[in-house]
Formats: structure tokens, sequence, C-alpha cells
């Protein structure tokens, strides 16, 4: 068993119901484990990890599975990565105290950081099959063909299937439910890219997110919108302008600093400089707490209903 120890506040209860990436629009139940099933990154393989936090920021302990040739070294890398534990959250504690609405929103979320995409590979992928679709619809579609050319996993009482290796993808039947056969070349392509190493996370890191995002869009049918979701979301970088107009952030935004309106650009920079050198994170956070603030109030009963 491998343990990655957090510098610095982090739940794995809150990184489990965080919700990330393809799902069917419900927000998972934590039962004292989060479950991952993963194509491990370089292309070789597959990799499984059941994680257990037995204290409150302490240790994650990580249970790997592998099949199909993944080096264990990696696919230990690779969690962190997707649970942000390759950063230092004292240094993102440190930004809250210096923006008091910053901190309030890691105090009403304790140990809260960004959980990505298990790749830009995948992120990628998911840009393609999610694309003027239903979440829950494309979900589906993900969930299917991952199932069809990936890996399973049985893990935690749980079956879970890895999204297939980027050469699985490159060779996907035209015929495959839920796609049209654009789609489907569309993926074939991001199949050829990631083989080509240009969605490398590490690569991506490298070039800078700047940089990145023009370097994705190259990718046939990846805009703005979904280049920003592959750096932003599954790429690993803590500190990153925001890339692409997110209405919720800009209201959250907003109403969190008293301005009456989302901001402006000027405003939404000067804002933002606070938090570097974690901008992403605190983007996360508060388009986070602005969405859980939103059920909240869905769900509460109305002034006129009956105790």
């Amino acid at each position: 068993m491998d343990t990655i120890t957090p510098r610095g506040p982090f739940s794995l209860a809150a990184a489990a119901e965080f919700g990330f990436g393809p799902t069917e629009g419900r927000t998972p139940a934590f039962d004292g484990v989060m479950r991952l099933a993963f194509a491990a990154d370089g292309g070789a393989g597959y990799a499984a990890a059941t994680l257990r936090q037995p204290e409150p920021d302490g240790p994650v302990q990580v249970e790997l599975a592998t099949d199909d040739g993944a080096d264990p070294r990696v696919a230990v890398r690779q969690v962190a990565r997707i649970l942000s534990l390759d950063h230092d959250g004292e240094a993102f504690r440190a930004v809250g105290e210096r923006d008091p609405v910053l901190g309030s929103l890691q105090r009403t979320h304790p140990g809260q950081r960004p959980v990505l995409f298990h790749s830009p590979y995948e992120a990628a992928a998911w840009a393609i099959i999610s694309a003027r679709r239903p979440s829950a619809q494309a979900a589906q579609v993900r969930q299917a063909i991952a199932e069809q050319h990936g890996c399973r996993f049985a893990i935690a009482g749980r079956v879970l299937a890895a999204f297939p290796q980027p050469d699985r993808l490159a060779a996907l039947p035209v015929d495959t439910p839920g796609l049209t056969a654009e789609k489907v070349q569309r993926l074939r392509q991001i199949g050829d890219a990631a083989l080509a190493g240009k969605l490398d996370a590490a690569r991506l890191q490298r070039l800078g997110p700047e940089q990145a995002f023009e370097a994705v869009q190259t990718l046939k049918g990846i805009g703005p919108f979904y280049a920003g979701l592959i750096v932003l979301r599954a790429t690993g970088f803590a500190d990153a302008p925001l890339m692409m107009t997110e209405p919720k952030l800009l209201r959250r935004t907003g109403e969190l600093y008293g301005l009456g309106a989302p901001p402006n650009q000027d405003q939404l920079s000067e804002i933002s400089d606070r938090w570097r050198p974690f901008r992403t994170w605190a983007m996360v956070l508060v388009r986070l707490g602005g969405d859980r603030a939103d059920r909240a109030r869905a769900s509460a009963p109305s002034s006129g209903s009956a105790p």
C-alpha cells in the first residue's frame, strides 16, 4: 500500500463528493472510500485506486491495482495530480488569510481542493463526447465506451471501468452507439494526438497555461471553452488566469465581493491578483461554493411551507 501525505489541509471526503468530470449530475455519496479507475499516463496500461484517509488532513492510503503493463509509480503520481495533492495546501490557506472572502470559503469547505479529470487526454475525449448534449447522456456514452474498450476493475465492493487508452480510442468503431460518425472521427483524432504526446500533462505543464490553451485548440472539435476545461481542470495548474467566459463564476464573484453585478475583465483581474499563486484553485472554490449554495437554496422549504 502506498501513502500520499498532504501538505496542508486536505479532505478526502470533500474530494469524493466534488462531483468532478463526467458524472450524470449526481453528487456521489462518500462511504469512507474514494474509488478511481483510469488509463495510466504515458499510454501504457490501466490503474484503479482505493483511497482512504483515516485522520482529518492526514495521509491518504492508496491501495492500487494495475493491468496491462501500467507502472504503479506513474499511477500513484497521477492520483496525486487528480486530487491536487501535488501542491502545497498550506500556501493556499495563506492566500485565504490575505483575502477574507476566500478565507471564509476555505472555512466553509474545509480541506477542499480541485479534483481533476484523470488526464488532459480524458478531458479532451469528454469534450468531444459531451459537446451539444446533456451531460447525463454524455456520461452514459462515455461509460459504455469505457466498458467496451477500456478496462474493468472490482474495487471496494464496486466495479469501475477505466476509459480506454489512446491506441484503442484511435481505433474506435464507426458504429459506436450514441456517437455520430463525425464524433467518432474526432475521438479517433484525440487518440492520435494523445499517442503523439500532444495531451501529456507534463508537456502541457511545461508549455504553461496560456500556451497550453492555444495548443489544445489545434485539435479538431476543441474550442476555447473546452480548451479551458482541459488546461484548468485536467492538467494540474494551480495558478492560471480565467481563459474562457464562465457566467456562474462571474456571478458568484460579483456576489461575494459586493460588486452588485458580475465583474468586468479589469475587476476580475484585480480580484484574482489577490489569489496568486492559486488563481485556479480559488476560482474552483468560488464556483463550487456558489453551486452548493444554489442547491441549498433550491432544496430549502419556502417561507410559506408548513413546518
